[in-house]
């Protein structure tokens, strides 16, 4: 495909994309459509600057001229682009494709979590291969022991018992496994800076101290972040960190050497005292990433900062082509439903609901309980599709939508 043969087709599928979407065309949706149309996975990063910007001409016009634009050049746009279901992925192997869910163990599942998840199932489901619900609880600070049984319950419903479901916090000593490759590899270091101090370093740009310490001196050191004894660091005296390439320079803040794993001696509910170190978020999502051979992600859009530490991750441990192929997704924000399980516990607590099954609640035991069926939700995520536009919506709105489903 030849770069006019291929802008053409991008504004196209652009205009297409808007008119569906209250005029707002979104890259995802666009790029897939063009895998379609030939475009190649090594290819995109040639032309995505290019792709953007035509996505943001298109975004710019009204609706009427979106739509008389696209008159012009719908038939650049393939039939069987227009069919119903779920836009075609990229880089489909013969055995299928590997993907997952990861909640945290705060409490059971509810209709925003289905809104994500049951498009990664419904691919898996499509294409064959794995999906994986990984219930994240590294923090011990922040969970509800009866979650990790809730959340399994809810996946089997949810997921027609297809589900493989895992607990991060029973990996610990994997996640250490790779601790110690990214030190000595010299990707990774101890951090003995205050919180303060290393934040000074990260405003002015510059390298910690704590930087320029030998690989000798930083397994030195992560022993004692794993030392339970009396020589052993305390909570808040040291961090592992990763060491990022561009240094303390680099433009986004968020990449500025981010911490890896930290101190926590408080007991955690499901793995007691045995454990003193926990990995943080992209440290313990990117190793599972690896381990379980993660083809496909599909996540919300506020990590894309995430996904570029994680990929960091990936290419410091010698695994720059094995990365996901990942889509990100606009969020659903909801009016008047509140759908934080830690919200909802406190409530449950005061007795304001009768439990989680409470037929007021949004959680998917209640709606369970009430007579949904799996099918509606994923139905309702296959409309959604790959889509990064934000969406807002009333509660009577999403059942509304959801009813119909269930009819169906």
């Amino acid at each position: 495909m030849n770069i006019n043969e291929l802008e053409k087709k991008a504004r196209a599928y652009a205009l297409k994309n808007a008119i569906a979407h209250e005029g707002k065309a979104a890259q995802g949706p666009v790029i897939s459509a063009l895998f379609n149309e030939g475009l190649k996975k090594n290819e995109v990063g040639k032309y995505a600057g290019r792709i953007s910007e035509i996505i943001r001409e298109v975004n710019s016009l009204s609706a009427k001229e979106q739509e008389e634009e696209f008159e012009l050049l719908k038939k650049e746009v393939s039939e069987r682009e227009t069919r119903e279901g779920l836009p075609e992925l990229p880089d489909v192997g013969k055995s299928g494709v590997i993907m997952r869910f990861a909640p945290s163990a705060s409490g059971p599942l509810h209709i925003g979590h289905a809104m994500t998840s049951c498009l990664s199932f419904l691919y898996v489901k499509k294409y064959g291969g794995k999906f994986y619900v990984r219930i994240e609880d590294t923090n011990p600070e922040n969970i509800y022991p009866p979650a990790y049984k809730m959340i399994e319950e809810d996946s089997k419903w949810l997921f027609d018992n297809s589900a493989i479901v895992g607990v991060q916090s029973d990996r610990a000593s994997l996640y250490y496994d790779y601790a110690e490759k990214l030190i000595k590899g010299k990707s990774a270091y101890v951090c003995t800076c205050s919180q303060e101090d290393f934040k000074k370093h990260s405003l002015e740009k510059t390298n910690c101290p704590c930087r320029k310490a030998s690989v000798k001196e930083n397994l030195s050191r992560w022993e004692r972040m794993l030392d339970k004894g009396n020589t052993g660091f305390k909570d808040g005296e040291a961090v592992l960190r990763f060491k990022s390439p561009s240094g303390m320079k680099d433009p986004n803040p968020a990449m500025r050497d981010f911490p890896l794993a930290r101190i926590n001696t408080k007991k955690h509910p499901r793995q007691g005292d045995k454990y003193k170190v926990w990995p943080l978020m992209n440290f313990a999502v990117a190793v599972d990433d690896i381990e379980m051979k993660m083809t496909h992600v599909i996540r919300g859009k506020d990590h894309r900062d995430n996904a570029k530490r994680q990929k960091m991750i990936y290419e410091a441990l010698g695994l720059k082509g094995r990365f996901p192929w990942t889509a990100f997704l606009g969020r659903y924000k909801f009016k008047d439903m509140e759908l934080s399980t830690t919200k909802m516990r406190e409530a449950i607590e005061k007795g304001e609901y009768s439990g989680w099954d409470d037929p007021r609640l949004p959680t998917i035991i209640s709606l369970k309980k009430r007579g949904y069926r799996p099918e509606a939700f994923w139905k309702f995520a296959e409309q959604v599709g790959l889509s990064e536009s934000d969406k807002v919506i009333s509660r009577d709105e999403y059942f509304k939508l959801l009813d119909s489903f269930n009819k169906k």
